[in-house]
C-alpha cells in the first residue's frame, strides 16, 4: 500500500512571504521523482584594465537555485492507488498548469510556489514546462503524461538582502546556530566584540541566551558600537 501523505506536494500562493494559500487545492504528484537536478549559476563579467592583453573574470552574482523534476501522471490504473477516467490525464495537467502558470490577479503574475516532498522546502516559481504525452486511449486522449519541469528559487526580496551574508558589520546578518555556538562567540564573529550579546538576545526575542537552539536562525543588524 502507497503512503499517500509522504507524496510530494506543491503549494501555492500568493504573496511573495509565502503566508497565503491560494484558495486553488495543491497538487498531488501520482508517483514521487526518481530523482531531480539542482543547478545553479555563477555569473562573471570579464574587466579588462587598459593597457593589458588579458581580462580578469570577476565574480558579478549567483542566480538563484533551479530544481528540475519530471511528474509522472498516469490513469491507466497501472499504479493501483489512483482513478481511472474516460478523459485520462487531461484534468492532471490542467490542475498543474493553473496551479503554476496561470496568472494570479492579485500579483499580476504566476503564483509564488512552494515545493514540500520529506526535508525539502523550496520556496520558487516555475521556470519552464514541457509536457509529453503518452499512451492513448481510443479517443486520442493521453492516459499517461511527463511533466518536466523547471522551477527557479525565489527569495523575498528583505531577505535576500539579508542572507547575502556580507562581511561587513554594518550590514544585517543572518547565521544559523550550530552545535556549540554560544551567543556572545557569535557576536564575536560579527562584530569583532562579544559585548553586544546582550542587546542581540534582546532584537531575537532570547531568554536564555546560554541554551541556543542548534539549526535556529538569528539576526544579526547593524549596531552603534560601543568604544
Amino acid at each position: 500500500m502507497i503512503d499517500e501523505t509522504l507524496k510530494m506536494l506543491i503549494v501555492a500562493f500568493n504573496d511573495s512571504t509565502f503566508t497565503t494559500p491560494a484558495l486553488i487545492p495543491p497538487f498531488k504528484a501520482h508517483v514521487n521523482p526518481e530523482s531531480y537536478t539542482q543547478s545553479v549559476f555563477v555569473n562573471f563579467s570579464d574587466m579588462q584594465a587598459s593597457g593589458t592583453s588579458g581580462a580578469a573574470s570577476k565574480h558579478s552574482h549567483t542566480e538563484p537555485e533551479v530544481l528540475q523534476f519530471e511528474f509522472l501522471l498516469d490513469r491507466t490504473g497501472a499504479l493501483g492507488n489512483l482513478a481511472t477516467g474516460p478523459v485520462g490525464v487531461i484534468p492532471d495537467i490542467i490542475h498543474f498548469k493553473q496551479l503554476t502558470l496561470d496568472f494570479e490577479g492579485e500579483i499580476h503574475r504566476p503564483r509564488y510556489l512552494k515545493l514540500i516532498w520529506g526535508t525539502l522546502l523550496f520556496d520558487c516559481q516555475l521556470q519552464s514546462l514541457d509536457i509529453e504525452h503518452k499512451m492513448f486511449s481510443p479517443q486520442g486522449l493521453p492516459l499517461r503524461a511527463v511533466l518536466k519541469a523547471s522551477f527557479k528559487e525565489y527569495i523575498e526580496e528583505t531577505k535576500r538582502t539579508i542572507k547575502e551574508n556580507k562581511s561587513s558589520p554594518d550590514l544585517t546578518h543572518v547565521r544559523t546556530v550550530k552545535e556549540g555556538d554560544t551567543l556572545p562567540l557569535m557576536t564575536q564573529r560579527i562584530y569583532g566584540d562579544s559585548r553586544y550579546y546582550l542587546e542581540i538576545a534582546r532584537i531575537n526575542g532570547i531568554t536564555n541566551f546560554r541554551k541556543l537552539e542548534p539549526g535556529s536562525e538569528l539576526v544579526f543588524p547593524p549596531i552603534e558600537k560601543v568604544k
